[in-house]
């Protein structure tokens, strides 16, 4: 398997600081792994493994523990999001009208795979399933814009207006 490409961490003093905040709330919680690791990703935006092993080492819960939970779980991210996250629909009716062929020339262009976060934090991407947008398909999102009736020669105007 690659190994994905990140930015490197570069959590801060506040950013640990308010993580034992949230693992001093919860250390008489039974089962306070999920609740734990939901607040910490609000607070880092994903679950870096630096992250992960602050956890571990805190709440006193193995590290292998913590990595098959935040693995098995989608809501849980390894990666960070760039500043424009690109979400494309990979859905029955995308898919059918060339969602794949945009998602595979977004993964060349932006010199990623699905999941990661380019090396200067601008753009992460990421495949979905069925935004509820089937009538403009094929469909991304970039953040909170959408983008309908695409091509892959879209692509290209599409990045650049987040340039």
């Amino acid at each position: 398997m690659a190994k994905k490409t990140t930015v490197p961490f570069n959590g801060t003093a506040e950013q640990e600081a308010k993580l034992y905040e949230i693992i001093d709330a919860h250390k008489d919680d039974p089962g306070a792994l999920m609740p734990v690791l939901q607040q910490a990703q609000e607070v880092y935006g994903y679950l870096p493994i630096e992250v992960q092993k602050m956890i571990s080492d805190k709440m006193g819960i193995p590290l292998e523990k913590i990595y098959g939970v935040v693995t098995f779980y989608a809501q849980f991210s390894l990666y960070p999001k760039g500043k424009y996250n690109i979400s494309v629909c990979l859905g029955t009716a995308c898919y059918v009208k060339g969602s794949g062929d945009i998602y595979d020339k977004l993964q060349e262009v932006l010199k990623i795979s699905g999941g990661e976060c380019t090396a200067d934090g601008k753009f992460s991407l990421e495949a979905c399933r069925c935004i509820g947008a089937c009538g403009l398909a094929p469909v991304l999102t970039v953040n909170e814009d959408v983008y309908g009736r695409l091509t892959v020669d879209d692509v290209a105007d599409i990045l650049a207006k987040y340039e």
